[in-house]
């Protein structure tokens, strides 16, 4: 379906006129359409403004501010308030709460306290939305709307509640259809843990130890389906009540309890809630690395998931919360280095971003995000992030006039994702089911996903190699070189592309180790991979931190941890470890690493691959980053001194020069 035109190189802004005085939103307004921002997001935390009591709407206010915000020219996203059910609405039905893994209730006093499988909250959230799609869904000021925010936020996806075991019972007999096969999928004839009907099954909670790992699994798909029902839910009623609005949902970083891929499905957008310096603090980096990057944040966490939304919303995404200060929930909270607003700003649209929007407009004085700054103060004052807005706003009209938008080379049309037109050179495969399998049976404590993926993610990122992130059921056509991190579910659509692929693949840890009912493989792992690779893995062992995999390559000293598989294959050892066992092989343009090398090691090695192809490449310094969009070319300085980029004396810039600051972007037309 169509939807409104987005200008390109767009800038917003989250607002919450319902918390400040009316007096205030005519010059808060104004003062949006001076900075030079064009959207406005409003309402996804109005709930009790909107309904104060069961079925009386106030929707008042809610005109008032989109009729200002109409006759300035901004264009509002609406979001749906379904993240802040209302007090009245969990004292109606209390047991809509979700419940934590120790059976504890989600209590009201936040937000995100309801629980995904309660048909009776599904139902009055669904009737506010469409009483607000009623309302204001033909309203001129409405460009978009995001459903709910964030879901999942602060561990809300599984909810342990008795309307999670009534409907999970009811998917667990529609995809087993009798309790005979699903017994046999699950294997419960260990422990005895047999079932004689599908009301027996309880939810993977306050076992003695460990559940069942395919139950576990079972459960996870399980709430990442109701997600995905749920947002679908108000997708259908937007889309029939205001035709031709985008339909986003704000997701977020390092966020893997639910399938984006699957959920954004039903979107027209995706967009993403961008904080790279909480996130930072997060991250399972050496204290090192954050020190370094302690006030940019790490370089390729914010574009990673750039990458990831982009192939989730089929090349149209959003940053629909970009940090412009401190924030408030992360262990510290540091202010960022003078220039990263603009940076990170910049380098979303060299992602192919069509709006970036910042949280939020004004500092709250009270409640919970006091400490969580915006780009202004409490008082109404600037912050430091409004020069650096202005300075974006500039420059984005530098890039709209020059010969890159004469030829008429949008953004949009030139974005690079899996669904446009051009591939990066680099695709990378991301899987949400294998995070869950791996965090249900890690077999060593620290085992991460995330952390293993963003690994083989900054490879590439730091030979200036664009990335597409893909799911498993990608069109493999025009990369050069894929990379695997590690997926122990493999689909046989997967194996059937790769066996057609043409470039080099480098598979990591821990793939084809189980099946889909969370078996290891009859043939042993790396099961469906033995396809393409002739291998078995023999046995496999977690080590701790203090007993890492010493290697030495090419003279270099190198250190692997965490986990190490003991293969036998005909394919060719290509690295070993001091003590002789191989932990790289190669067969055909196959790679598979049986063991976690740090990041040093991947990447000498992915460097080694990739100039074993035609892929034209540049190593960049620590910190330096480089994005092709269309035929512009983006640098980024991360890095805590300046850098000399790798150009030619005769290359022509748009912004910045061949000296690059820290927190300095260069733009350059290819």
């Amino acid at each position: 379906m169509a939807t409104i035109p987005v200008t390109p190189y767009s800038l917003g802004v989250c607002y919450y006129p319902e918390q400040w005085d009316r007096s205030r939103w005519t010059n808060d307004l104004n003062a949006m359409r001076d900075l030079g921002l064009s959207y406005v997001r409003i309402g996804e935390f109005a709930w009790s403004h909107l309904e104060p009591a069961p079925g009386e709407y106030q929707f008042g206010w809610l005109q008032e501010v989109l009729d200002l915000a109409a006759e300035r020219g901004l264009s509002v996203v609406l979001g749906t308030p379904t993240a802040t059910p209302p007090k009245w609405l969990v004292d109606w039905m209390p047991d809509m709460l979700a419940i934590d893994e120790d059976g504890r209730p989600k209590m009201f006093g936040s937000r995100r306290h309801y629980c995904f499988s309660h048909t009776g909250y599904r139902g009055v959230a669904a009737r506010i939305v469409e009483k607000l799609a009623e309302a204001f869904g033909q309203h001129p000021a409405i460009a978009a709307w995001q459903t709910d925010n964030e879901y999942g936020c602060h561990g809300t996806i599984l909810s342990y509640s008795d309307a999670a075991r009534i409907s999970f019972r009811k998917w667990l007999q529609d995809k087993y259809q009798t309790v005979e096969n699903l017994n046999q999928a699950w294997g419960n004839v260990f422990w005895s843990m047999e079932y004689q009907s599908f009301d027996e099954i309880e939810l993977p909670n306050l076992t003695v130890t460990q559940p069942n790992p395919a139950h576990s699994l079972d459960f996870r798909r399980f709430s990442s389906d109701q997600v995905k029902s749920f947002n679908r839910e108000q997708v259908e009623i937007i889309r029939r009540l205001s035709p031709r609005r985008t339909i986003l949902h704000n997701f977020m970083g390092e966020f893997l309890a639910f399938d984006h891929f699957d959920v954004a499905g039903d979107l027209d957008a995706a967009s993403w809630d961008s904080y790279p310096l909480g996130a930072l603090s997060l991250l399972d980096l050496p204290e090192s690395h954050k020190r370094k990057f302690l006030r940019s944040g790490d370089p390729d966490f914010p574009a990673f998931h750039h990458d990831l939304y982009r192939t989730c919303g089929r090349g149209r995404w959003w940053v629909m919360e970009q940090q412009p200060g401190p924030v408030n929930w992360a262990p510290y909270n540091p202010s960022p280095h003078p220039g990263m607003v603009r940076l990170w700003t910049h380098e979303a649209f060299a992602h192919g971003a069509e709006v970036v929007s910042y949280f939020r407009w004004r500092q709250a004085p009270f409640a919970q995000e006091q400490m969580h700054h915006g780009i202004n103060r409490p008082d109404g004052s600037p912050d430091v992030a409004t020069d650096e807005i202005r300075a974006t706003v500039r420059e984005i009209r530098t890039i709209s006039e020059s010969d890159h938008a004469k030829h008429g080379i949008t953004r949009v049309a030139a974005v690079r994702s899996a669904g446009g037109s051009k591939a990066a050179p680099v695709g990378l495969i991301f899987d949400y089911q294998a995070a869950w399998t791996l965090a249900i049976q890690p077999n060593r404590e620290s085992f991460d996903y995330f952390t293993l993926a963003l690994s083989f993610y900054r490879s590439a990122r730091r030979l200036g190699l664009d990335v597409d992130i893909l799911p498993q059921t990608a069109n493999l056509d025009g990369y050069k070189v894929l990379l695997v991190p590690s997926l122990p579910i493999l689909r046989p659509n997967l194996v059937a592309s790769l066996k057609s692929f043409r470039g080099p693949v480098v598979i990591g840890p821990r793939t084809g180790s189980k099946t889909p009912d969370f078996r290891i493989p009859s043939q042993l792992p790396p099961g469906l991979l033995q396809e393409l690779f002739p291998m078995r893995v023999l046995r496999a062992e977690s080590l701790p931190d203090f007993a890492p995999i010493p290697v030495s390559w090419r003279g270099v000293n190198y250190q692997c941890r965490h986990w190490m598989e003991q293969i036998e294959t005909s394919a060719t050892p290509w690295i070993a470890s001091t003590d002789g066992d191989a932990i790289a092989f190669t067969h055909e343009a196959f790679t598979y690493l049986a063991t976690v090398p740090e990041q040093s090691l991947v990447d000498a090695m992915v460097e080694d691959i990739v100039s074993r192809t035609d892929v034209p490449f540049m190593l960049l310094p620590d910190g330096l980053r480089t994005r092709v969009h269309g035929d512009l070319r983006y640098f980024f300085n991360y890095g805590p001194t300046k850098v000399s980029l790798p150009v030619p004396k005769e290359a022509g810039f748009l912004i910045g020069g061949p000296e690059l600051p820290v927190a300095g972007v260069a733009i350059i037309q290819l």
